[in-house]
């Protein structure tokens, strides 16, 4: 497989920068995957991490790390992302089952697998936003295991710069239906002109009924914690300097903006759901995930 992947040229999306940061979440689910006592089932995301020669050698299995959950990386950093995957698939599923909503976007789609994994009602629709060399790659690593989404995918290939919003639209999107929206760990890396434009647009696109769910960081100043072990093992271990790719202007306050528009809005602490579900991490000295913060929107019905 990863002699395949090495002539895929879709590989060359997450071999370098934001998307080497795709193949670090896939490691993670999968590490979370083979817990006993796992918050989220990812069987994808190992096919991701050997198919990609930057990552191969990177653990899947946290037996496979030395120092095991004491490392700072592959055990507290891991973990944080393997509960983030359960929040927002908890997120996903419940606006689908109960909200209603057959549309679904993920903004900056990366290699997840949710069409694949959750147990989606009937006639809901996927649509993965990202750049074409991201997507190539995820083609090629389920091609190969021969999956089959759980209900229709639309893969949509463009950069998040670039008219976003006409290539849903030209694909199928429906602004007249409930949508629900997923922006995982994208926000952090744009300047804030490009969160607030998101943010807007995805306003403009949702109809009555529609959520969303993003991540943020409130950090007056990132560097605060740049000997944070987060960071630093990061860099060590795989060479991914995270400080260097996240955008150091100030952020903007995009849950205050939707309250604004009529959205209503819940703003929680990963460490919140740590205590919600007994794993995961809590806070710490020196801790990199202090400003991170999870937004919870709904665009109330008429």
């Amino acid at each position: 497989m990863v002699d395949t992947a090495r002539r895929d040229t879709g590989v060359e999306g997450v071999e370098g920068g934001v998307g080497l940061t795709a193949l670090l979440v896939a490691a993670a689910r999968a590490i979370e995957t083979h817990r006993p006592d796992s918050l989220a089932q990812d069987s994808y995301a190992e096919h991701f991490v050997r198919a990609a020669p930057a990552s191969a050698a990177w653990p899947v299995r946290i037996r496979e790390v030395p120092d095991g959950d004491s490392n700072p990386l592959w055990g507290r950093f891991a973990r944080y992302f393997g509960l983030r995957t359960r929040v927002l698939d908890d997120f996903v599923l419940q606006s689908v089952h109960t909200g209603g909503a057959r549309q679904v976007v993920l903004l900056g789609a990366g290699l997840d697998s949710r069409a694949f994994r959750l147990d989606w009602p009937p006639g809901c629709v996927v649509f993965e936003v990202d750049r074409e060399g991201v997507l190539a790659f995820k083609h090629q690593v389920l091609g190969e295991l021969s999956a089959t989404p759980k209900t229709t995918r639309i893969p949509i290939s463009t950069d998040l710069r670039a008219d976003w919003a006409g290539a849903l639209t030209n694909a199928g999107f429906d602004t007249a239906a409930p949508t629900v929206w997923l922006v995982e760990g994208l926000l952090f890396y744009l300047p804030h002109a490009a969160e607030t434009y998101l943010i807007s647009t995805v306003d403009r696109l949702s109809a009555q009924g529609s959520a969303l769910a993003f991540e943020v960081k409130l950090d007056k100043d990132l560097l605060e914690y740049r000997d944070s072990p987060l960071y630093t093992s990061t860099h060590r271990q795989l060479g991914i300097d995270l400080l260097s790719l996240f955008s150091r202007e100030p952020r903007p306050d995009s849950a205050t903006a939707l309250a604004g528009k009529g959205w209503s809005t819940s703003v929680r602490t990963p460490f919140d759901f740590t205590r919600r579900h007994g794993r995961g991490p809590l806070p710490e000295a020196n801790d990199a995930l202090a400003g991170n913060r999870w937004v919870f929107a709904n665009k109330p019905q008429p």
